[in-house]
Parts: C-alpha cells; sequence; structure tokens
C-alpha cells in the first residue's frame, strides 16, 4: 500500500457553513504543527487558525487529530474543519499539498481502510453506497451493511462451510469409512441446511440491490394514448407537457419516484409509430433505446380501442428478457373498471391517468414484477455481490448432484465447497483480485 500523505475536501462542492479537509498518512502531528501552529491532542477538537507559508491566516476552525490504529484509515488522521466557501477549502487544500501531502484518490481513504483491516470490502462498499442513498430505506440498508450485517451473513455461511469442508477433507484419507462417517457427521444435513441459508442470505441482498439501483421503467406505446400523463400521475407533478396532439412528447422525460421505499426510475418516451418528422424519428430513435436498458417497459394502449396491429408490431420488437406490463389507458372514457388480470404473456392493468383510478394498482404490480416484498432485515447489496452468491449457490448444488452418485466422487465433492467458500470470500474481500479493487474504490467521492 501506499504510504503518502493524502488529502481531499470531504465535503460535497459549493457553499456551506463548514467545509471539512481530511488527511490521512503517518506521523502527522509536525504536519498539524505546520499548518495550525498548534499540536492537538488525540480525539479533542481544537480551536486554530491554519496559516499560509508566510505565517498569515487562511482560515479559522477546528483540527480534530485521531491517531493510528483509531482512525477510519487505520493511519494518522487529521480533518481540518474551516468555514464552506469553495475558495477557502482550495486554499487549505492548496497548503496541505505544498505541506507534503497529495491529492487522494477517489476513494482511496476507503480503500486503506480496506487495506488496514478497520473495513471488509463489503462494509467499505457500504460507505459509498451510504452517500448515494436515493431513499430512505436505501439508506438504513446501508447503514446495516456498514455496521457489518451483510459481512456477518456471508462469514457465517463461510464457517459452516469450512467445517464442512473438514468433514469432507478427513474422509479423503480414509476411502473404506468414508461415505459411513459423512452420514454419521450428518454432513449431508449440513449440506441442505446451508443451501436453505444461502437462499435466504441472497434473497436479502437481492431486495437490498433494488433499494441500491432501483428499477428502471419506460413507457412506451403509440402517440396520444396518455403516456406523458401516466408519468406525470406517477411522479405526482406536471413534468410533462400533455397536449391532445400527438407527437406532442419528442425526448425522453424522466421522474425519480419511490415505492414502499424503492426507487423507480421513470421514463417517458416518444410516441413510437411511423413518421416523416426528422425530429420525432430522432425521439423515436432514442425511445427504443431506453426501452433496450430498461427493466420493465409499461405498454401503454388506450383502453377505447385496445391492442391494435400496431401495438402487435412494438410488442413484437420488445426483448425477450425484459419484463413487460400492458396498461390500458383511459378507463374514464369508456366506462371501464380499474383492475389487474393476467394476458398471454403479460400482467395487463386498467386505469385512468386523468382520473388516478387503478394508479394503485399498477405500483403493487411494479413492485411485483421487481420482486420486493416488505423486510426489515434487508441489507444493501451489489451487482458483484448477487454474482458470488448465485455462483456459491451453483457450486452447492453441484456439490449436491455429486454426492447424490453412487458411488460418490468426494473429491469433487470437496473442490465444489472449496469454489463455493471462495465464491463467498469474493464479497468480503478475503480473496479479490486487485484489478477488481481498483474499479469498485475508483467509483467513490475523492473524500472518501
Amino acid at each position: 500500500m501506499n504510504a503518502d500523505t493524502i488529502a481531499a475536501i470531504a465535503t460535497a462542492p459549493g457553499r456551506g457553513g463548514v467545509g471539512i479537509i481530511r488527511i490521512s498518512g503517518s506521523n502527522l502531528l509536525p504536519f498539524a504543527f505546520a499548518l495550525s501552529g498548534t499540536t492537538p491532542r488525540p480525539r479533542h477538537a481544537t480551536m486554530a487558525n491554519f496559516l499560509a507559508a508566510d505565517g498569515s491566516a487562511i482560515d479559522s476552525g477546528l483540527l480534530l487529530f485521531f491517531p493510528d490504529p483509531y482512525s477510519f484509515t487505520g493511519e494518522d488522521v487529521l480533518e481540518v474543519h474551516g468555514h464552506g466557501g469553495p475558495v477557502v477549502m482550495q486554499m487549505l487544500l492548496a497548503r496541505c499539498l505544498d505541506l507534503g501531502a497529495r491529492l487522494a484518490e477517489p476513494g482511496e481513504f476507503s480503500r486503506r481502510a480496506f487495506l488496514k483491516g478497520k473495513l471488509d470490502l463489503a462494509q467499505a462498499e457500504a460507505v459509498a453506497d451510504l452517500i448515494d442513498a436515493a431513499t430512505s430505506s436505501a439508506a438504513r440498508s446501508a447503514m446495516r451493511s456498514l455496521q457489518g450485517e451483510f459481512s456477518k451473513a456471508v462469514h457465517g455461511l463461510t464457517e459452516e462451510l469450512i467445517d464442512l469442508r473438514m468433514l469432507v477433507e478427513a474422509t479423503l484419507d480414509f476411502p473404506e469409512e468414508d461415505i459411513d462417517f459423512l452420514r454419521k457427521a450428518d454432513a449431508f444435513g449440513r449440506l441442505s441446511r446451508l443451501q436453505l441459508r444461502l437462499t435466504e442470505v441472497f434473497d436479502r441482498a437481492q431486495q437490498g440491490k433494488l433499494l441500491q439501483s432501483g428499477l428502471h421503467v419506460v413507457l412506451a406505446g403509440q402517440p396520444n394514448v396518455g403516456k406523458s400523463s401516466l408519468l406525470n400521475r406517477l411522479a405526482g407533478d406536471e413534468l410533462a407537457i400533455v397536449t391532445p396532439f400527438a407527437g406532442t412528447t419528442r425526448d425522453a422525460l424522466r421522474s425519480t419516484i419511490q415505492i414502499e421505499g424503492i426507487p423507480l426510475h421513470i421514463i417517458d418516451t416518444a410516441g413510437l409509430r411511423e413518421t416523416d418528422d426528422e425530429v420525432e424519428s430522432i425521439g423515436i430513435e432514442r425511445s427504443w433505446r431506453e426501452i433496450e436498458r430498461s427493466d420493465v417497459v409499461l405498454v401503454v394502449v388506450d383502453a377505447r380501442t385496445g391492442v391494435g396491429e400496431a401495438e402487435r408490431n412494438i410488442l413484437a420488437r420488445l426483448p425477450d428478457r425484459l419484463r413487460r406490463i400492458t396498461v390500458y389507458n383511459k378507463i374514464d372514457l369508456c366506462g371501464r373498471l380499474p383492475e389487474c388480470h393476467e394476458e398471454t404473456d403479460a400482467t395487463a392493468i386498467s386505469l385512468s391517468a386523468r382520473s388516478g383510478d387503478g394508479i394503485d394498482l399498477l405500483r403493487r404490480e411494479l413492485l411485483r414484477v421487481a420482486g420486493w416484498h416488505q423486510a426489515e432485515d434487508v441489507f444493501i447489496a451489489r451487482e458483484r455481490h448477487l454474482r458470488a452468491l448465485a455462483e456459491a449457490q451453483q457450486h452447492i448444488c453441484a456439490a449436491q448432484d455429486i454426492v447424490a452418485g453412487v458411488p460418490p466422487a468426494l473429491e469433487l465433492f470437496a473442490e465444489e465447497l472449496r469454489l463455493a467458500q471462495q465464491s463467498l470470500a469474493a464479497i468480503t474481500g478475503e480473496f479479490t483480485a486487485d484489478d477488481l479493487l481498483g474499479v469498485i474504490f475508483s467509483r467513490f467521492c475523492i473524500g472518501k
């Protein structure tokens, strides 16, 4: 690990009552004295002037010193709390660089904390997730991960795997007794219970992934079927222009709402039709690109006319992996009641974007499609965590298939358990490639 002293502004850009510069390195007391003319007491706030090279005051505020290893990074850490003007902060940062620090890279403070053993990798990622949380539910789940709940669950699975591996490895030296020994030790029962617990952890992590990234929902359909009205109704605001003229929406409009803490990124697109209008054609092309990137598409249909040839062409062009909901809008104009029912290849919702009748049905269906169910013990998770858990599940399933054979190949059984443990270890960083660490921490804030 690079032992340079690093510094960065830890507060958000712009004006504020207080701005903070964080410095991390080794033996920072001389650095603190050069910056402030005083030697701060560990873990006490010291009022000080922050001095330029000629001894004049740049700013005044609080200086905090956290000696290693009792700091966020596990190194000496200084925090300079000054007035939160952007010019003042830049002047103080420049002074820190003059004193020998270098500008921290994105996520370098958290990376040092990970490398010093202050946090595991899942906890370090939770720091960024807590900062980026778009809803209160996401923030609470990120805090649970930061406090180690996710890591504790993963470590529990890993310890069970290690115990099971010890039993299996011990039998490999005594092949004449291996199966009876494993049966008496309930090794195969342990494997089944491990699979159940792994499934539970995967479910909690999957819910956390929804809280972290949300669901991308695209409104698609013919012009003038009420897509913009539906966006406005879901967002609770007049975001999109609504007129009786087809082709009013020319470009994608975005709004983020939340349903039971799940962020839903709603995108209204241009009406999908054949047109000679060059500007509208560009909007339609962009609409299809948004559809390709989405998780769910709401195919909006006029309830008075139903699904016609144009809608069937749209449905035929949708990607197979894309989940979709057919929305029959404008039921207030044809006397239909709001309802949710199943069609041949999708769920259908009948509603009125104008009056709001049936909107709650749509909200519930979006949560169902997303796979959300209310839980209080969700911890925040990322796509790489889900992949690692899924890989561990695959190896456990392969191990179960092996022991079902006659006779079971215990060498292969032991190898699948080893691979499952390796997959779980990647979550907390016990087994993680350096290039992956670089990618993970490069997405953090500069001051974290």
